[in-house]
């Protein structure tokens, strides 16, 4: 038997997301702050205002999902909404003051985790496993 599950690609992949999410999850409790929404806060944090179907594609939400989640968010003030006048079919979602202010506090935590999870690599191994892990992502739309 040539396949063995447990060091297949897609199986380690999995394993260690799922671990990393959980204890990630565990850490955001007290902020009261759930992992996709510490993912929208980051990812708005880092490269500023987005559509609702580009936040989706980058955070990994689906679409109504997100809707409803950017809707709890935006009651928290941590996230706007706004509709471009000149389009309205279109909803952009930004950081509030507040907003910014919980990524700043959850940002650290995030990068404390990474340097964790890779302290036992040097840097030139670290690029390689992101650059293969940025490939087999691109890969997963061919299936």
């Amino acid at each position: 038997m040539p396949y063995r599950f447990t060091e297949s690609v897609p199986y380690l992949l999995n394993r260690a997301g799922v671990s990393v999410a959980e204890r990630f999850t565990r850490r955001l409790e007290e902020y009261e702050v759930s992992l996709p929404m510490y993912r929208v806060l980051a990812v708005l944090r880092q490269t500023g205002t987005h559509t609702l179907g580009e936040l989706s594609a980058m955070v990994s939400v689906e679409m109504s999902t997100l809707s409803r989640l950017i809707g709890a968010m935006a009651k928290r003030d941590l996230v706007t909404r706004d509709r471009p006048q000149d389009n309205a079919r279109i909803v952009l979602i930004d950081l509030t003051d507040g907003g910014r202010a919980m990524a700043d506090k959850l940002m650290p935590i995030a990068t404390h985790f990474e340097d964790t999870l890779v302290s036992n690599l040097d840097p030139a191994q670290v690029e390689t496993l992101k650059s293969l892990l940025r490939q087999v992502n691109q890969q997963v739309e061919k299936l």
